[in-house]
């Protein structure tokens, strides 16, 4: 294929996202009528080590319907923003926010670039910037992402990254047991693939992505290269979908068969921006 240029890359994802927030809305996977009445879509370990967000202001980069970004409102946040280039998908995240009764100065949500963010968002800092969950492979430059992310953490705050990780790129769809991808390959990947990870979705125009591997000493350095500490790493062997048609649900997680042996399917980290906190 033709190499993307920046323009291309962003708005053929662009397209791509904004006509399956429509799809994702209506869709079980997501069961906004559940979040609605209570369902709490963070992950076990996600709240264990974000820890207690009492009284704190969150940022979520790249925050699609903004469910999680609500959830930590609903679990103590005194403010939340969340930012995502997906102008339908910030309508619906707006309009959930309004049905659980979060005015703006609660929960606010903003469409635009996470390159941009720092321009973009109401505040200049947070105590806690947050992103996770298949966000890092829509970014051709990861350090650029860092420095935006890092500029954005307020003294004594941290980011906090929950990703899946880059080694399920590499893996054979069907079993997840062989290496048919370079780990290593930085180029563009290129992909014309129709419906969605949801249900629903048939019958969609805008089936062109482009996305970019970042394995995970990558991502670790370009934080740490954006003035932020490390506090820990963490690697988790369950996934959020079904990745690979191996995978069973157990506990709620996807997972591999019970007795095969272990790879990470996801990882989480966070880095500090030391001072008062």
């Amino acid at each position: 294929m033709t190499p993307s240029t920046p323009t291309d890359w962003r708005e053929s994802n662009r397209a791509n996202w904004d006509e399956r927030a429509a799809v994702h809305a209506t869709s079980d996977f997501y069961d906004l009528a559940g979040f609605r009445a209570g369902t709490d879509p963070l992950r076990d370990f996600e709240l264990a080590e974000v820890g207690d967000v009492t009284g704190r202001s969150l940022l979520h980069l790249q925050c699609h319907m903004g469910l999680d970004t609500l959830s930590w409102a609903r679990h103590g946040a005194a403010r939340v923003v969340g930012l995502d280039f997906s102008e339908p998908a910030v309508e619906t995240a707006r309009s959930l926010a309004a049905d659980l009764g979060f005015g703006a100065e609660r929960a606010a949500f903003v469409a635009a670039d996470v390159y941009d963010a720092a321009q973009a968002v109401p505040e200049s800092s947070y105590d806690i910037v947050y992103t996770g969950g298949g966000a890092l492979c829509w970014l051709p430059d990861i350090r650029r992402w860092a420095e935006t992310a890092a500029s954005l953490v307020a003294p004594g705050g941290f980011l906090y990254l929950a990703e899946f990780h880059p080694i399920t790129d590499v893996l054979d769809d069907e079993t997840g047991s062989r290496v048919v991808h370079d780990y290593f390959d930085a180029g563009a990947q290129e992909y014309e693939l129709s419906g969605t990870y949801t249900d629903g979705g048939s019958g969609l125009a805008h089936n062109r992505t482009v996305e970019w591997q970042h394995p995970l000493g990558e991502v670790v350095t370009a934080i740490a290269a954006a003035g932020l500490r490390i506090e820990f790493l963490h690697e988790h062997d369950v996934s959020l979908f079904p990745r690979f048609e191996a995978f069973e649900v157990r506990d709620g997680y996807h997972r591999f068969p019970a007795g095969r042996p272990r790879i990470p399917l996801m990882y989480s980290l966070r880095a500090r921006r030391d001072g008062e906190d």
